[in-house]
Formats: structure tokens, sequence, C-alpha cells
């Protein structure tokens, strides 16, 4: 199951870089939810234990560690806010010059 968890996580990263490095700008947002989906799976499965009951339990078990869930709930909020800022950006740059080629954007040169 680890080594399933760590090639999903790393074929997750790996999809994120490629697509963040592509010309299109569209491409590289859905690569920035890739590789932030990524890195929250990765802070998820460094930080899980396999304690006998929930974090949320009051029984007398050993409890899980509830600073991992936190840490990824707080960076799914985190990113999903990061990338309604990258929506909104590509929106205007789309219909500014009607294109998503980053290379066509002749505002962005110097």
């Amino acid at each position: 199951m680890n080594l399933l968890t760590s090639l999903a996580i790393g074929i997750l990263f790996a999809a994120g870089i490629y697509q963040i490095l592509r010309r299109n700008v569209i491409r590289a947002a859905v690569g920035l939810v890739l590789l932030s989906n990524a890195v929250n799976l990765f802070l998820f499965s460094a930080g899980a234990y396999n304690g006998q009951s929930a974090a949320y339990s009051t029984a007398a078990a050993q409890i899980s560690d509830p600073l991992p869930q936190a840490l990824v709930l707080t960076a799914i909020v985190i990113s999903m806010g990061g990338f309604a800022f990258v929506l909104s950006l590509l929106y205007v740059i789309s219909t500014r010059y009607k294109t998503s080629d980053s290379d066509e954007v002749k505002g962005l040169k110097n």
C-alpha cells in the first residue's frame, strides 16, 4: 500500500510539473492543481499514523494524530483560493489577447 501511494504521489507530481512547464496557460493552471494535490497527498501520507481510533474520538484507545489532517485541510483551502486567482488572471488574459498560448501574448514581454 505504501508503494502504491508513493507511486501515485510521484505520478501526480510529475504530471503537475510537466503541465506547468507547457506553453499553454490553461494547462499550466491544471498543472498547478495537480501539483497542489500531490503535495497534499504527500503531507497526509507522511503524517499518517495507524491509530486505533479517529482523531476526534474520546475512546481510551490510541488515537491518530490530527495535525496532518488540519494541515491538509488548510492547504486545500489556500490552494483553492490561489487557483481562483489564477483562473481570474487566465480570464483576463484570454479576453484581452484572445489566446491561451503564452508566446503569443505580446504585453507580457519586455
